[in-house]
């Protein structure tokens, strides 16, 4: 069995400025354009070993979910996946289920109760990439954010065990 925590998010090109050192008298300045664009992710965390999936896609819909599901069972061919997930509308949609249907001996849903990212390890995921990659800096194009994310995705996939270690902080909201 396979247990993976799932999520989406948006990565918008929007400064986010967090607290940061510089020398006194010269603060940080991070530039803008006036124009906004975003890439929307999929993603997985492997709760027992840390393997982390992560995708663009064009549109954070039922179409572009049933695609990512696809690449899971692609990834995990042969074995029993329950996926953990919140209650997302693309999660519920007409669209998918025939699709769920037809793969229900590999793919099973749980879901998260309401109002509880707390509890998806992939939440933990997303504030690292979002920290890590539009934190105190401004991307003049999609182009740009899509290399930057790809880089970060590059980078935890070759790290589980810090993956893994975020895992813990789920294990002490729940206690």
């Amino acid at each position: 069995m396979i247990l993976l925590y799932e999520d989406e998010s948006h990565i918008r090109d929007y400064q986010t400025l967090h607290a940061t050192w510089f020398e006194k008298g010269k603060q940080k300045h991070v530039p803008t354009y006036g124009h906004h664009t975003r890439v929307n992710l999929f993603a997985t965390v492997d709760a027992f070993t840390g393997d982390f999936l992560c995708t663009q896609a064009e549109q954070c819909n039922a179409q572009s979910f049933q695609i990512f599901l696809e690449q899971i069972l692609d990834r995990y061919p042969g074995q029993h996946i329950v996926m953990v997930l919140d209650n997302a509308r693309i999660h519920h949609a007409h669209l998918i289920q025939p699709f769920l249907q037809r793969h229900e001996d590999h793919l099973t849903f749980l879901f998260l109760p309401p109002y509880s990212p707390n509890l998806n390890l992939v939440e933990r995921m997303w504030k690292w990439l979002k920290g890590s990659v539009i934190a105190n800096r401004f991307y003049q194009n999609r182009a740009e954010i899509c290399s930057a994310v790809d880089e970060f995705v590059r980078f935890i996939q070759d790290v589980p065990q810090q993956v893994l270690k975020r895992r813990s902080d789920i294990h002490m909201s729940i206690n």
